[in-house]
């Protein structure tokens, strides 16, 4: 008996194996239309603050503001990649201790709290999420409801314990005249 390699019709149109995983995760905080008023009518354009983060401790917020929505989150994600922080977290990763900020009308806490987990709402958990910061509880004090304001509020409190995101390079060796590429244990 002879065996064949028939493939498998397994329903699936693409295979996600072949995808390369994105250096950050994202989320979309909001996304709007805004007008410029002209001679001729009104102008629309979309704008969009886009959050991305690596869940290790690196945060950044990004605006983006295009005729179309996938150029405005584009445009967000390299913005929001280009204001990277890095958060300098406990071991345990979690805030070193209570940071408060105020932006425009946006008052936000953030206060850690020791195996409680997350506890935050709105905007405050998704910066949070995404920069990897467990027990933590988030409030915003303020009557605020625009998402925009609040977290630049979330990033000016991360700011107090952060500073600037390096991409770490690989390190290289050179032995024997050849240059030979150390990977990056995970920690």
């Amino acid at each position: 008996m002879e065996k064949t390699n028939i493939k498998k019709n397994t329903g699936r149109r693409f295979s996600s194996f072949n995808r390369v995983k994105p250096e950050f995760d994202q989320k979309i905080l909001n996304i709007r239309r805004v007008t410029r008023v002209v001679a001729g009518g009104r102008r629309f354009s979309f704008s969009v603050a886009i959050v991305a983060g690596d869940k290790k401790g690196s945060v950044g917020l990004g605006l983006g503001k295009a005729g179309d929505t996938a150029l405005a989150i584009n445009k967000a994600l390299r913005n929001a990649k280009k204001n990277m922080v890095r958060l300098n977290l406990t071991k345990t990763m979690s805030i070193p201790h209570e940071l408060s900020a105020k932006f425009s009308g946006s008052r936000v806490v953030l206060l850690p709290n020791k195996g409680r987990g997350l506890v935050a709402g709105s905007v405050v958990r998704d910066i949070v999420k995404l920069s990897g910061v467990k027990d933590i509880t988030g409030k915003i004090l303020s009557n605020s409801k625009n998402k925009l304001n609040n977290a630049k509020a979330v990033m000016a409190a991360f700011s107090q314990i952060s500073s600037k995101y390096i991409k770490q390079a690989p390190e290289i060796a050179v032995i024997a005249n050849k240059e030979v590429i150390i990977p990056e244990v995970e920690k």
